[in-house]
């Protein structure tokens, strides 16, 4: 027992061992050794709880079963900080980007704060975000889109629609085959089913709202008959018959990034596109904000005047000084 009466705990981490071991000091002097764990045991204890099912458990799930995978020794009753950083130089070895390595280390920070709150384990490392960098944005030009959407509607009218309605609503393609009928009303469309878990609600244009009108099959929405990998095998054709199969960039979820590109390029407060694209922070909508670089042509008259009066200024306080200069003469 410590001074405080608790039980003495003492942290060994073998030389190039990848788990923390620990173990309890019994009243009778025997070390008693913890119940351990893996990732995929904790991973069934609480990943229910943590995630709501779908894409993103899914992703969950593998990443956290990749993990276990590359851990030399699965048991463990403390995740040490070592643990952690031979981890993410094992992922950076392998090749993941930074971007990739966040999502992984989310992932697993919040499955093992889950766990270290419940008591499974006793040791819980500092978690450090990588730097990502920007990546690019890919978007269609209106020339593409008309190539592209051509070919989509050459091989499956339905996707066409779904195309353009992505296009004009900035929608997800998880958002837009999540859409029912109800959710429609007037010229309005709220997403319920979103990445970030809270619904929007979005104007359509005259072209998003004729998309949704021609569809013939009722079914419980505009689009809830489109199998989305089927859709994506579409896409990837139809790439090719508009002569994009060499840009590997052009996914479907450029569109959403078409969408916000317009409107950051037609003078629409970066902020106003945050809500529209029902992004949780505002970090993540600055990725546009390059686009709007057209505003800062507004910067130059105001420069332009402010270097004329400068030159206004400058011959002003010259012309006494020519003058007493000529009457020394």
């Amino acid at each position: 027992m410590d001074m405080n009466g608790k039980p003495f705990v003492a942290e060994s981490y073998g030389a190039g061992s990848f788990s923390g071991l620990s173990y309890t000091l019994r009243a009778g002097g025997d070390f008693e050794p913890p119940a351990t764990h893996t990732l995929v045991t904790l991973l069934d204890r609480y990943g229910d709880t943590l995630w709501e099912g779908g894409k993103h458990k899914a992703n969950v799930v593998a990443f956290i079963y990749d993990l276990y995978d590359m851990m030399p020794e699965k048991e463990f009753s403390g995740f040490s900080q070592d643990m952690l950083d031979r981890l993410v130089n094992a992922l950076r070895k392998r090749g993941n980007s930074n971007a990739t390595i966040n999502r992984k280390m989310s992932a697993l920070s919040k499955l093992l704060r889950k766990a270290h709150k419940i008591g499974d384990i006793n040791v819980l490392p500092d978690f450090t975000r990588q730097k990502e960098r920007a990546g690019r944005v890919r978007f269609l030009e209106h020339d593409e889109e008309v190539r592209l959407f051509a070919a989509i509607g050459a091989r499956n009218e339905l996707y066409q629609r779904l195309c353009i309605f992505l296009v004009d609503s900035g929608a997800r393609l998880g958002e837009a085959l999540g859409l029912r009928w109800n959710d429609l009303q007037g010229s309005m469309a709220t997403f319920w089913i979103t990445k970030s878990g809270r619904s929007r609600s979005v104007p359509l244009t005259t072209r998003a709202r004729k998309a949704i009108g021609h569809a013939t099959a009722r079914g419980l929405g505009p689009f809830s008959s489109i199998d989305q990998q089927q859709f994506r095998t579409v896409w990837k054709a139809a790439k090719q018959d508009a002569g994009f199969l060499d840009d590997p960039d052009l996914v479907p979820h450029v569109l959403r990034h078409t969408c916000a590109s317009r409107l950051v390029r037609g003078g629409i407060d970066i902020r106003r596109v945050q809500m529209w694209l029902g992004h949780q922070t505002l970090q993540m909508t600055m990725r546009y904000a390059h686009l709007a670089s057209h505003d800062l042509d507004l910067c130059v008259p105001v420069l332009e005047r402010a270097s004329q009066k400068a030159s206004m200024s400058a011959r002003t306080n010259r012309i006494p000084q020519q003058t007493q200069s000529e009457q020394a003469c």
